[in-house]
């Protein structure tokens, strides 16, 4: 009872903390209506968090991240993604110009957001396909990494639909391409190579410290039916056999 009053505090804290921010960053956003569109899968997703919660928990690890995510993008919907200003923040805290320092030719807000996506969600996508699904082994660390990198580019295209049905008239304060030709590539990239990443360290933790690490693995990869499926589980069906 101790554990789970903990655990419900902890969830509770990063649910505040998250509204807090959220609320601080809808006052007075830079382009009200570009943020009312960045905000429709937030409030989608935050809606399924909170729906499942008492059924699917998940751990404090995956609510963590998620929480990083989520900030990293209210931020980004406040400004606008081409639009940030955090040459002007580092330049006040450090003195220092991110842009010059890493050789940067244009605000990289939505570059580090899409990397992000990858390495902060991966893990979350993992602790659902395990506990769902039961994906193990090979198919534990593959299947995240497919999600992000299919609906990274799913969520490319649903971009690019609202930007010319929805709202033609936000045009690149809502894609934020910045000139880029290859900007959406680059995008889907940067997030497979998160999650790449994330999979990565998870598995190297989990070969470590998991004793049936090996076994596990094998038999993911193990041929579970013989049998071709098709036609012939078709066939099968229709004559009443399964």
């Amino acid at each position: 009872m101790r554990e789970n009053r903990g655990y419900q505090r902890f969830c509770l804290i990063l649910l505040l903390a998250y509204l807090a921010l959220w609320t601080a960053l809808a006052i007075d956003p830079l382009y009200r209506h570009d943020w009312l569109l960045e905000n429709l899968l937030v409030v989608v997703f935050l809606g399924l968090l909170l729906w499942n919660h008492r059924r699917l928990p998940l751990s404090r690890i995956s609510y963590s991240l998620i929480f990083l995510f989520a900030c990293l993008h209210s931020v980004g919907s406040h400004y606008t993604y081409a639009e940030v200003p955090y040459e002007a923040w580092s330049q006040a805290l450090f003195g220092i110009s991110i842009d010059e320092t890493f050789g940067l030719p244009r605000n990289s807000y939505d570059r580090l957001v899409h990397f992000s996506y990858g390495l902060l969600l991966a893990y979350p996508v993992r602790e659902i396909f395990f506990r769902v699904a039961d994906a193990r082994g090979f198919w534990s660390y593959f299947l995240p990494l497919d999600i992000v990198m299919s609906t990274s580019m799913l969520y490319e295209i649903i971009e690019w639909a609202v930007a010319e049905v929805v709202a033609p008239d936000l045009g690149i304060a809502y894609l934020g391409t910045q000139g880029d030709q290859w900007d959406a590539q680059k995008d889907m990239a940067l997030a497979s190579l998160g999650a790449a990443i994330a999979m990565g360290l998870t598995l190297l933790i989990n070969r470590r410290l998991q004793r049936d690490f090996a076994r596990e693995w094998d038999e993911s990869l193990r041929i579970k039916y013989h049998e071709p499926l098709g036609e012939e589980r078709l066939a099968r069906y229709r004559d009443g056999e399964e």
